[in-house]
């Protein structure tokens, strides 16, 4: 198992609790609704985005809730690598109706495009081949009616998208999720940065419930009072 997967190589840490708890938060919010689709995205590259992504699908599934994940970042996108799965085909793939296929597979429905991981209840749909136009393809109606089609089979949807201050990709997936969080990174992000990316989201239609602030140090002694008495660390912050 790849060793980004806190939640399953350490499930006593400290960080593991945490996705624990975000869990149990994202499960409150989605008490009304029998599934959810949730846009997770960051300001800038590297704060952490994926990582989060990845860990708090492993913790909801271990409910057992059926959880995929779509890698919404068909430029750069990873998630493949985290899980050990195939990058094609993928998103792109089913998106545009392209794909490269080496193996002679003749590929017919949705559930093609889909890999099943190690961890029960958790399938992954990986980014797919790069292609040339990332953002067209997802004002296509196509990608509304993935979401509506994943709903009758998955308990949460969850999207690993593109970090909005470089590219317009995640800004048009919020328009058709149900809620949005924000992954930023302890003294990385820059509140004006964050600010702003709050604001765009909030001006094209996106509904963001909370902020995760990641990279926080935490000791154990720190972890100690959180536990027992409660703290905000770690927890989502409302903007």
């Amino acid at each position: 198992m790849n060793n980004e997967l806190v939640i399953t190589n350490d499930p006593r840490s400290p960080i593991s609790e945490i996705f624990r708890t975000l869990r149990t938060n994202i499960q409150f919010m989605n008490q009304s609704k029998s599934s959810h689709a949730l846009l997770i995205t960051s300001t800038n590259a590297s704060e952490g985005k994926s990582w989060v992504t990845s860990n708090l699908a492993v913790a909801i599934s271990q409910m057992g809730k059926k959880v995929i994940i779509l890698d919404g970042d068909m430029r750069k996108g990873r998630l493949h690598n985290v899980f050990r799965l195939a990058q094609k085909p993928g998103l792109s793939n089913y998106l545009s109706g392209v794909y490269d296929n080496e193996s002679g597979v003749v590929l017919t429905g949705l559930e093609d495009y889909i890999q099943h991981t190690e961890i029960p209840n958790l399938d992954v749909m990986a980014s797919g081949n790069i292609p040339p136009n990332p953002s067209e393809l997802l004002v296509l109606s196509q990608m509304g009616e993935l979401i509506a089609d994943l709903k009758e089979n998955y308990d949460y949807i969850i999207i690993d998208g593109t970090p909005c201050s470089l590219v317009t990709d995640s800004l048009i997936l919020s328009r058709i999720v149900d809620s949005v969080i924000i992954v930023a990174s302890c003294k990385e992000t820059k509140k004006k940065d964050l600010q702003r990316v709050a604001e765009n989201i909030k001006n094209v239609g996106g509904k963001i419930v909370g902020i995760i602030l990641n990279k926080v140090p935490m000791s154990s002694k720190r972890y100690e009072k959180t536990y027992y008495y409660g703290s905000s660390s770690g927890k989502m912050g409302k903007i």
